[in-house]
């Protein structure tokens, strides 16, 4: 479906835009890839890895509405990738996270609408769902901003929809870096926050390959969330050095033990499907979509009351052997 189509990525330079802008490359054959992001520096370097002549790139920040219309004409689908995600981070300036997370969100959905984009799909976090954590509350802010513009979209066809998941494997600021920075230093231990901690776990391919699934799959409204193995965080430092000792050092702002991605008090709009579940609108839209099934004629089934996906309660952990072989596959 992505064939002769102009696609956009916002926040393009990260890891997620760069693995997706392959993926585009080799299996498909858009008409045009644009690359939306702040840092010229990173599209440099970018440019030197992705020279197609159907390649573009483009200097804003979705912070500027104006910017932003102007990137988004003639544009088929949208990527929203684009986030202040430190948590800790966005704890001590969260003025700025709001401003990027959330009217950022805002300055997306209603470029989309003035260009008459097609499809939308924003990238959301397990931080979003029951947040403690400022990171996770603007995302949630933001997930409510492009459910509920499926409602405003009048005639046009835009349609938005969010994609949801865990830690990804190897991603730039995430803790497989951070271990093997301290490897490479020869740093004498691990810093472990605390030994309960679980995370769900996807690597780039998999988080890439359910995004441009979506599109294939989705309405309009739906918070789509694949199923995920966890990870103990003990587990993953073993992985990587069996011999170097741990040490706990706490919890850092804003951090929680374990991540949900469909919490309990949404099990009532919650959908299982064969390979991930999806959280319908808790809004009536005015039009009438049958989320049980989605545009790929794949079936849904309702969760039972209360079902709370959780990466601590998860049927599915990855050991130790198994988070080796994935370093040896994803090259972590």
């Amino acid at each position: 479906m992505f064939d002769n189509k102009a696609i956009l990525i916002t926040g393009g330079t990260g890891s997620f835009g760069r693995h997706c802008t392959r993926t585009l490359l080799t299996q498909y054959r858009p008409r045009r890839i644009v690359i939306l992001s702040r840092d010229e520096y990173k599209q440099f370097e970018m440019q030197q890895e992705f020279n197609a002549p159907e390649m573009r790139y483009f200097i804003g920040d979705v912070r500027d509405r104006e910017r932003l219309t102007q990137a988004f004409r003639g544009i088929d689908y949208v990527i929203h990738a684009a986030a202040m995600k430190q948590v800790p981070a966005a704890e001590y300036n969260p003025m700025e996270c709001i401003k990027t997370n959330i009217y950022g969100a805002e300055n997306v959905i209603k470029a989309a609408l003035d260009n008459n984009v097609e499809k939308v799909i924003a990238l959301s976090t397990d931080k979003a769902a029951n947040p403690i954590n400022l990171y996770g509350a603007t995302k949630l802010a933001s997930d409510k901003l492009f459910v509920a513009a499926n409602n405003i979209v009048g005639g046009q066809r835009t349609r938005f929809s969010v994609v949801r998941y865990g830690n990804v494997v190897g991603s730039r600021g995430s803790v497989l870096p951070f271990f093997r920075k301290l490897l490479a230093e020869n740093a004498p231990e691990l810093p472990i926050t605390d030994p309960r901690m679980t995370r769900f776990w996807i690597t780039l391919d998999e988080g890439v390959n359910f995004v441009l699934k979506s599109y294939q799959r989705m309405h309009g409204g739906e918070i789509f969330v694949p199923k995920l193995a966890s990870v103990r965080i003990t587990d993953l430092a073993v992985s990587l050095a069996p011999d170097r000792p741990t040490k706990i050092v706490g919890i850092r702002p804003g951090e929680k033990l374990h991540e949900v991605m469909c919490p309990p008090d949404d099990s009532h709009l919650t959908l299982e499907f064969d390979d991930h579940y999806v959280i319908r609108p808790s809004i009536r839209f005015y039009y009438h979509v049958d989320y049980s099934t989605n545009r790929l004629g794949e079936q849904g089934r309702s969760v039972d009351q209360g079902f709370d996906y959780n990466s601590g309660t998860n049927p599915e952990f990855l050991n130790v052997e198994q988070l080796q072989s994935l370093h040896a596959m994803v090259g972590t």
